[in-house]
């Protein structure tokens, strides 16, 4: 591969590679292992777990309201196979893979990409990339450029998830536009703790908002900040999701 088409890859990944050989190896499908000797598989291998890990650290930062099932819906989503086949070809990848001939016919159950690689063939490529970048500059390079390339693809699995946490949209808001964060007061605990049931209300710069209920803090946070949002004239998306599913 020439240098030139090396140097356009690294200013598409946003990476300038240290060890080359990396990137190479990356881009180079298991067809050619027999003549070269080395394929991508083991750095698809790194580059999945380490994928896996940045999705999940970040899922966990920004959402620390959404329970483990919804952050599991998402995260299904974009480390997809469809999702990082997107991603790849916004990069361009498959036109610097190094495969046989013949390995361009995608399989009965997948589309091809726009220069007729499979979709899988790419996306583990992506992986693969992923893993070149962690074993040359660490952690960091590799983390930055995975949420680099995967934020909006993280909105849009939020959304098509149909999560909508009103604890989160109400902080966003709140931060914003007051320069505060809102605070969620216990009122009330009542009942055995089978059949235990608490009342909240959310607390705004020492200013009572919305009050909630619920058989747990978080739903019972969640439905105060709904009816904040409301008093604030705030109306999120999904504003009718039942806030005890969103944890």
């Amino acid at each position: 591969m020439s240098d030139e088409r090396l140097d356009a890859l690294e200013a598409a990944l946003g990476y300038r590679f240290r060890d080359r050989t990396l990137l190479i190896h990356a881009l180079t499908h298991s067809s050619r292992k027999a003549e070269l000797s080395y394929s991508n598989e083991r750095l698809e291998f790194l580059g999945d777990a380490i994928l896996g890990c940045a999705v999940s650290e970040d899922l966990y930062r920004r959402f620390p309201d959404y329970a483990e099932g919804e952050l599991t819906r998402i995260k299904s989503t974009v480390v997809s196979r469809a999702s990082l086949a997107r991603a790849a070809r916004e990069l361009d990848l498959g036109a610097c893979l190094i495969v046989a001939k013949g390995v361009a016919a995608p399989c009965e159950d997948e589309q091809p990409t726009h220069n007729g690689l499979p979709a899988s063939l790419i996306s583990n490529a992506f992986e693969a990339v992923i893993g070149a970048l962690y074993l040359d500059g660490g952690w960091e390079a590799a983390r930055e450029f995975v949420l680099r390339q995967l934020r909006e693809p993280i909105e849009r699995a939020r959304k098509l998830a149909g999560i909508h946490n009103f604890k989160s949209t109400l902080q966003e808001r709140v931060q914003r536009d007051m320069g505060a964060t809102p605070e969620y007061r216990v009122v009330s605990e009542e009942g055995p703790d089978h059949v235990k049931s608490f009342s909240v209300v959310t607390v705004i710069r020492g200013r009572e908002y919305g009050a909630g209920e619920g058989r747990t803090k978080k739903t019972a946070e969640q439905q105060a900040a709904k009816l904040t949002l409301e008093m604030l004239g705030v109306e999120g998306e999904n504003a009718a999701a039942d806030p005890a599913e969103n944890g």
